[in-house]
């Protein structure tokens, strides 16, 4: 590998390579983790449309976010008919700002039923959960992680229903400290979320070292997978 090639593949941008028929002819290390979070056919209908009208390279600035990737624009470029190259510049994320969460091992489906219980009392809420059931122990400082999961709960105080799920986010990792972990996330659903609570919300989040993700009816947790 070229030394200009190594700075591609360890470039902090995703950056993918497609033929003609939209299929992938080589990409870099971060475009790997991108994939598993959207169709290489995305991507490259993305390419296809902000590429420049004639041959070259064209920069365009818009938002993009799928799963925890997120950015702030594209370059995308071809010099033929038969390739056509795509780079996305990523908004800078926790990998780059966080610690490696630290804490006791515990058993996160305790953490939720203990939250859920307790959020439980006196009201008319039901609670479903669609928890994967095959999540092990996991590395969490379990005082503060229980107040964020009880905020999130709070959050959504009313509603007829709340939908707790637990899933593994597949071919998504995170790095700390040059070692790769799986991510897993608690995705936390309801029609209305009060949102007076999110910036505690982040707050509580930001003091676990996780990256939370807030929707107009959900909010997620993404959890790094460390079990020693």
């Amino acid at each position: 590998m070229t030394f200009d090639q190594q700075w591609i593949e360890y470039d902090f941008n995703p950056f993918i390579l497609f033929n003609s028929s939209g299929k992938i002819v080589s990409l870099n290390a971060e475009a790997q983790y991108l994939l598993g979070a959207v169709e290489g056919s995305t991507i490259y209908e993305i390419a296809t449309t902000y590429a420049s009208s004639s041959f070259g390279f064209k920069t365009t600035f818009l938002e993009l976010e799928f799963g925890r990737f997120k950015f702030f624009g594209i370059t995308v470029g071809y010099e033929n008919e038969e390739q056509i190259g795509i780079r996305l510049y990523q908004l800078p994320s926790f990998q780059f700002t966080k610690q490696k969460p630290n804490g006791q091992l515990v058993n996160v489906y305790t953490l939720i039923d203990l939250c859920i219980s307790s959020n439980s009392i006196g009201s008319q809420t039901k609670h479903i959960k669609e928890l994967d059931p095959t999540i092990p122990e996991i590395r969490l400082r379990t005082e503060w992680f229980i107040k964020l999961l009880n905020k999130i709960y709070l959050s959504m105080q009313g509603n007829a229903k709340i939908t707790t799920s637990l899933f593994f986010r597949v071919g998504e990792h995170i790095k700390f400290e040059g070692e790769k972990y799986s991510l897993f996330s608690i995705k936390i659903s309801a029609e209305n979320i009060n949102r007076k609570y999110l910036p505690e919300i982040a707050y509580l989040a930001e003091e676990n070292n996780l990256f939370v993700d807030i929707k107009e009816q959900s909010i997620t947790i993404n959890v790094p997978m460390i079990v020693k």
